[in-house]
């Protein structure tokens, strides 16, 4: 494919293990080269700007997901007909059933238990004095709580977070990491065809929710088996990467943990000021509809364009200092859960659970030191891998 005339090349590998270590000085540099760059690595336009990122993802008749949010063809294949990879109506009815038990009144009876499993946790984790922030913290309301509402099958479980990683893994271009995914990837859809399916499930689940909509005729049962997918895969390690990056800044900020104990309502923006300097979702697509015009320069359609929530999070033109971490800032316009009709539809449980979490820790810890960390290598998710801490 040519480049629309006027258009910057980078040849920058967003994807490479460097950049997605550290992907903001890449991102630095596509902004400073306009307000959307062609990315030669992975022949695709990436915009660059807060501004015109978060206009197309409140434009899906002009940035469709129906060809695929993926960077491969084979992944957007395969999740076509979920709600990740389709527009309204479609998505609109799909969107309509997995949302059903993530609005904020139904989740209000889940607050107690969260909030029991959160201080219960952070009870045992400080009385050995380290943990795991990524494994032993993060990952147990996700796995434990979030599996049960679901109401997956036993059988399977142990391989959710292996599963997860991995399809996030294959929303990439077709580098090494995507192909050695792929056959991990494939675990989770079939398992979600074989056993996810009537009988196997929990009754009254939010999985088995799905099955009940499709016999009422509010979704065809031919849906039921992505659908699946939409509540097992973005459960788990969007708001576990979260949760771990949260403790990575506290640790790297005292003083904003200081602040945070000290005014402990300003926790629910704590988590979005979090999810806007870490974004666990980094990069998703779109292709363009029609031509589109951006910085003078007209993108034809057909395009592939790379809207990435990271950059939005970071573009200084939208955020003042927007590299410090600020639990003061108000920072609830962050794209970190999306945009328009593609909003994360888990984010309230997500905020819940991080909630929940930070606000066990603050009534047991002054000081968090990080021991050892490891970054999670994952073509589209910012998180971590090991984060061993030491409380005080």
């Amino acid at each position: 494919m040519s480049v629309a005339s006027g258009v910057p090349v980078s040849d920058v590998d967003l994807f490479s293990e460097e950049v997605i270590s550290d992907p903001y000085r890449a991102y630095s540099n596509f902004r400073s080269l306009g307000p959307v760059v062609w990315l030669t690595q992975c022949s695709c336009y990436f915009l660059t700007r807060f501004s015109e990122i978060h206009a197309a993802l409140g434009d899906w008749k002009t940035f469709t997901s129906a060809q695929g949010v993926t960077l491969n063809d084979q992944m957007n294949a395969a999740l076509r007909g979920g709600v990740l990879c389709s527009d309204p109506p479609e998505h609109d009815a799909i969107r309509k059933v997995l949302i059903k038990p993530l609005m904020p009144n139904a989740l209000r009876d889940l607050s107690d238990k969260i909030t029991s499993e959160a201080e219960g946790l952070v009870d045992r984790l400080v009385a050995k004095g380290s943990f795991d922030a990524a494994t032993e913290l993060a990952q147990h309301l996700p796995v434990t709580i979030v599996s049960d509402l679901v109401g997956l099958p036993e059988e399977g479980r142990e391989k959710m977070l292996e599963w997860a990683a991995a399809n996030f893994q294959c929303f990439g271009p077709l580098n090494d990491r995507t192909l050695a995914a792929f056959p991990t990837a494939q675990g989770m859809v079939d398992y979600a065809f074989t056993q996810c399916v009537p009988g196997k499930l929990k009754p009254g689940g939010w999985a088995s929710m799905i099955w009940d909509a499709a016999d009422r005729g509010e979704i065809s049962h031919d849906q039921c088996g992505p659908m699946m997918n939409d509540y097992m895969g973005p459960s788990l390690d969007t708001t576990i990467f979260a949760t771990s990056s949260a403790v990575w800044l506290f640790a790297q900020n005292p003083d904003q943990w200081d602040i945070l104990c000290a005014n402990p309502q300003l926790i629910p923006n704590a988590v979005n000021e979090v999810i806007r300097v870490e974004s666990p979702i980094q990069n998703f697509s779109r292709v363009l509809t029609r031509d589109f015009s951006v910085g003078g320069a007209v993108l034809p359609a057909g395009s592939r364009i790379i809207v990435s929530y990271g950059c939005a999070n970071r573009d200084p033109d939208k955020w003042a200092a927007p590299d410090r971490f600020d639990v003061r800032r108000r920072a609830m316009d962050h794209v970190g859960f999306g945009h328009g009709v593609h909003r994360c539809i888990g984010n309230n449980l997500a905020r819940m659970e991080i909630a929940a979490l930070l606000t066990a820790l603050t009534k047991r810890v002054k000081r968090f030191k990080v021991v050892n960390a490891e970054r999670h290598i994952i073509n589209v998710l910012r998180g971590f891998k090991k984060l061993e801490v030491s409380v005080s």
